[in-house]
């Protein structure tokens, strides 16, 4: 099996976008419009903690992580347009659920919307921009390589998710962090399974080769998990393994 080194120099983990005052200053009605996949709301899969602040850094973590879920979003709705590959409608459609649920913390907090309005491939941060723009570059140049990015980017997401339920002690910020994470893990998982059938390995490029090799190999996750991440609702896990290829039996969050 061969191993394919992914060329996308990626500057996300330096992303930052301020302050989140300076955010809300700039920005208008939170009306969010097109949804591609429509509309979900976060409530059913995910509790609902009791109000409790928020400080700077959790805030500036959540504007990060509804443009970080919408750069996932587009880039998959434009490497489906390029190659028909069902996963990435998949998982498309999984990412907006995502977009939704932080979009009810933002709610919930009363924060501006960073992506309110925008259109798909449209950004606040230049830095997300900038990575959109490497990301579908990338995955238009074959669809191994779409596939790559697809890998790529739920690594990033994964890692950033680690580091942001590390830094915030708020219950339902983390567990909505762990529902969505484990949602990425299931997303890499099928871009690994792809690649695999390919004969390719995929490089880690934010979390260890070993952290991403276990989770590739191991059991899709179902249901929903708590704050630190144990399954609290749903049936466990189905017995296939991230090389397990039916479409039918991805569970993504």
């Amino acid at each position: 099996m061969k191993t394919i080194k992914t060329t996308i120099i990626v500057a996300a983990t330096c992303i930052t976008l301020g302050a989140s005052s300076a955010l809300a200053a700039g920005f208008g009605a939170r009306s969010f419009s097109n949804q591609p996949h429509g509309s979900w709301s976060s409530a059913s899969a995910i509790s609902q903690p009791a109000y409790s602040e928020l400080n700077q850094q959790d805030e500036e973590g959540l504007l990060k992580m509804r443009e970080e879920e919408k750069l996932a979003r587009d880039v998959y709705i434009y490497l489906y347009d390029m190659w028909q590959n069902e996963v990435f409608s998949n998982i498309s459609e999984s990412e907006q659920r995502h977009m939704d649920s932080i979009r009810s913390l933002l709610d919930k907090y009363g924060l501006a919307d960073p992506v309110e309005g925008m259109e798909p491939g449209q950004f606040y941060s230049p830095e997300m921009q900038e990575l959109y723009d490497t990301l579908i570059a990338q995955g238009a140049t074959s669809l191994e390589d779409a596939l790559i990015v697809g890998a790529t980017i739920e690594d990033l997401d994964i890692k950033d998710l680690e580091e942001l339920i590390e830094a915030t002690d708020n219950e339902d910020i983390q567990e909505v962090y762990q529902n969505l994470m484990k949602g990425s893990r299931n997303h890499l998982r099928a871009f690994g399974s792809q690649l695999a059938d390919m004969g390719i390995t995929y490089e880690a490029q934010f979390l260890t080769q070993e952290e991403v090799d276990a989770i590739i190999n191991s059991d899709w996750e179902r249901g929903r998990v708590d704050k630190d991440g144990n399954q609290i609702s749903g049936p466990g896990t189905n017995g296939n393994r991230g090389r397990g290829r039916s479409l039918a039996t991805w569970i993504f969050f």
